[in-house]
């Protein structure tokens, strides 16, 4: 009786998880054997501001990669400014 637990930062589509658990179900049929009927699979979506890595949560370091990126707006400006020398 496999008990899969898995933590994903949340942010998912029902479909991509539905598709995550239909995949661990297989695993555990194929590597192990079990029947579907006695696999349990847990899926725990955690919040961006609850997940770290190197002591910067996700949400941060997703802000500061937003911070980071030039604007769509700042890009074009750069191109027509070369193209104009």
């Amino acid at each position: 009786m496999p008990l899969i637990e898995v933590s994903i930062a949340r942010g998912r589509t029902p479909e991509q998880l539905r598709s995550l658990i239909r995949a661990l179900h297989r695993a555990a049929e194929n590597s192990v054997g079990a029947t579907p009927e006695n696999t349990t699979v847990i899926v725990r979506e955690i919040e961006h501001e609850h997940w770290s890595r190197g002591d910067q949560t996700i949400a941060e370091r997703s802000a500061a990669a937003r911070d980071a990126a030039p604007t769509h707006q700042a890009s074009a400006n750069i191109v027509a400014e070369r193209r104009s020398h």
